[in-house]
């Protein structure tokens, strides 16, 4: 695969800048590894949108059923979804103009990361936002 990550440096100025962070995939479960990473980015300061038509609430905020639902700009978009819904997710991402893909650890897609690079988009994969974040402290 041909996927380049932003530099560390680059992902810390991303986290440092960035205020909403919409979560495709946040389960409500406290024991999911989506509610866990969300949680921690909620509790250091950022607005969470959950993205998951399955829930009504996660972290006391209303979810939504897609991106599209979504009324307010997002920084970043983090995604919880298996690889190989990570292109048809991208899609929806480039509707909503979103600035950041991020694709959690363990995930990657060369189709969405290549759609995305075409639309000249700032994409990290196969990286946690948590440990990220913790990294840039």
């Amino acid at each position: 695969m041909t996927i380049e990550n932003p530099t560390r440096q680059e992902i810390g100025e991303i986290l440092k800048q960035s205020k909403t962070i919409a979560v495709v995939g946040l389960s409500d479960n406290p024991d999911r590894t989506s509610y866990m990473v969300s949680k921690a980015m909620q509790d250091a300061g950022y607005e969470i949108i959950p993205v998951n038509p399955t829930v009504d609430e996660v972290l006391g905020q209303k979810a939504v059923s897609s991106l599209r639902d979504i009324k307010t700009h997002v920084d970043i978009v983090n995604v919880f979804r298996r690889s190989e819904h990570l292109l048809s997710v991208a899609e929806e991402f480039l509707e909503i103009d979103a600035d950041i893909y991020w694709a959690q650890l363990g995930l990657e897609n060369e189709d969405a990361y290549n759609l995305l690079k075409k639309a000249n988009k700032t994409v990290v994969m196969n990286r946690c936002i948590k440990v990220e974040h913790a990294m840039t402290k």
